[in-house]
């Protein structure tokens, strides 16, 4: 119970699937049950199954399926006391019941017949299972394009931060998958070192392993022809969406609407994750870098190893005997020339045998990728530009400011008389205009929020008809500071407070 209380997101799995839904695939059959599930999926209830009817598939059906499958599987242990020599339509009508009784299959009704559903949630739980299970080589170049298409289509406006996020969460499993890789080469030579036999070991490390499961097309990611070379372009394009205004201010606008329900803080956030995910694609030199060296050291073991076989199955001793042999058969005595030659020119003394110099391959550096640098009069015209809207903004507070200043000592103010000395003054006035005539709406919902931005103030039309002004052409207003009326908690306060003036001044005079 303590778990679930400290972990209520990881406990939600039990809230989704049934508990006892793994069960089958911890018993001895487990091989078999997995099979089995593996075949339903393909068979019947997978996507790529042909469409199962409205109301399910017949019990029959299901019942003979396992059936068929049973018949040609490999032989099950038998479980809870079943006996070895149990027929074959018992053995699945059992099997049957037992997926049905922990929550593989769901049993229903449709009339007098019993139909057999699996529920969405089990279905695509199974479906990741044989993804996971069956899951192939990656190929970079293909993860590139994608990530390049999707950025080129949200630069393009065609896309929006969703196009962008699924481009952020594919930079992020490449990159993991490119750093996970050299731990897993370290696992492989510890898995295929057990293997005696030499073909074994060399088709296991060269082929099946490093080729076809982790990255499919590694010896093509330095060649310039690899969409991994467009890199630079990428992350120019990146840096295009974080630093232009236009690009800015619509992705962020859909990370606050979309994704974070209107907070702006958490929709700022979440967007520069995702901008940073893929500016993270500037560090795949150095994973690649760190994947080629565990390559390097693999593959060092990999001939160490094959030249220690290669010299361990030589018949050393059965040459040395043979030698002997003939040598003892011709009495030691000459002409020794005559006896044939056990050993080959060279075979055990001889320059052939010495070891080369060792000889330092030069190393080709990787392509350096250009670093940015933005110009003085680029960072000029930015901070400009954010000069420029930091004046135009008008907050509740600037606009009670400029009110205290325009009122002053007076009580109403015209809105001929406001000042409109600079341009924060004027796009208070503009503010106050277009609350002006918001307070003044028949919707009650627009009023409310006017007064939210202009908040005590109170601005009432003078007159019906619009006036000239030298920047606005708007009806006339008056502003005036709103009066509230004493709430009887204050009147309460004020009582208080002059009963307690009363009783200092009674005890005083006592």
């Amino acid at each position: 119970m303590a778990v679930s209380k400290l972990n209520p997101g990881s406990m939600a799995l039990f809230q989704r699937i049934p508990d006892r839904l793994f069960s089958p695939l911890a018993s001895a059959n487990r091989h078999g049950y997995w099979a089995l599930l593996c075949h339903l999926h393909r068979r019947r209830f997978g996507p790529d199954a042909p469409l199962p009817p409205s109301y399910g598939f017949l019990q029959r059906e299901i019942t003979l399926e396992i059936e068929d499958h049973l018949r040609y599987a490999n032989e099950w242990q038998p479980e809870d006391g079943e006996h070895p020599d149990t027929p074959l339509n018992i053995r699945a009508q059992g099997v049957f019941s037992r997926l049905v009784d922990v929550g593989w299959l769901r049993l229903e009704k449709y009339g007098v017949e019993k139909t057999v559903h699996m529920s969405p949630a089990v279905g695509q739980l199974l479906s990741q299972l044989i993804a996971f299970a069956e899951t192939g080589p990656v190929f970079v170049s293909g993860k590139i394009r994608s990530i390049e298409a999707a950025v080129a289509q949200v630069i393009k406006g065609d896309a929006s931060g969703d196009l962008l996020r699924e481009a952020a969460e594919q930079c992020r499993n490449l990159l993991v998958h490119i750093r996970n890789t050299g731990t897993n080469v370290r696992d492989l030579m510890t898995s295929i070192g057990a293997h005696a036999s030499t073909s074994q070991y060399v088709r296991s490390f060269f082929q099946d392993y490093i080729e076809q499961v982790f990255i499919g097309d590694y010896q093509e990611l330095r060649t310039r022809e690899h969409p991994l070379a467009k890199r630079q372009q990428i992350l120019e394009a990146v840096e295009q969406l974080d630093t232009q205004p236009e690009h800015r201010a619509r992705l962020l606008d859909w990370y606050t609407q979309r994704l974070s329900g209107g907070d702006a803080q958490r929709g700022q956030a979440a967007f520069q994750r995702d901008l940073q995910r893929l500016y993270d694609l500037n560090h795949i030199e150095e994973y690649l870098d760190r994947l080629d060296n565990e390559i390097r050291s693999a593959n060092k073991r990999a001939l160490a190893f094959l030249e220690y076989k290669l010299r361990a199955i030589r018949p050393i001793d059965q040459l040395l005997r043979i030698a002997l042999d003939g040598m003892l058969a011709h009495d030691l005595s000459p002409p020794l020339a005559e006896l044939p030659p056990v050993f080959g020119p060279n075979e055990l003394i001889g320059g052939a045998r010495l070891a080369q110099p060792r000889k330092e391959s030069a190393r080709q550096q990787p392509s350096v990728l250009r670093q940015i640098v933005i110009s003085e009069r680029t960072r000029a015209i930015g901070n400009l530009a954010r000069r420029a809207q930091q004046r135009r903004q008008v907050t509740p507070a600037t606009l009670r400011a400029y009110a205290e200043a325009a009122l002053e000592d007076k009580r109403v103010a015209a809105s001929a008389e406001l000042p409109v000395a600079s341009l924060e003054d004027l796009r208070a006035f503009q503010v106050l205009t277009s609350t002006a005539m918001a307070l003044n709406a028949r919707s009650r919902t627009t009023q409310m929020h006017a007064r939210s931005v202009a908040p005590g103030l109170e601005l009432r039309y003078s007159t019906s008809e619009i006036q000239e002004h030298p920047y606005l052409s708007a009806r006339p207003f008056e502003m005036a500071w709103r009066k509230r009326p004493p709430t009887a908690r204050t009147e309460t306060k004020l009582g208080v407070s002059e009963s307690t003036k009363q009783l200092k001044t009674s005890k005083g005079r006592i």
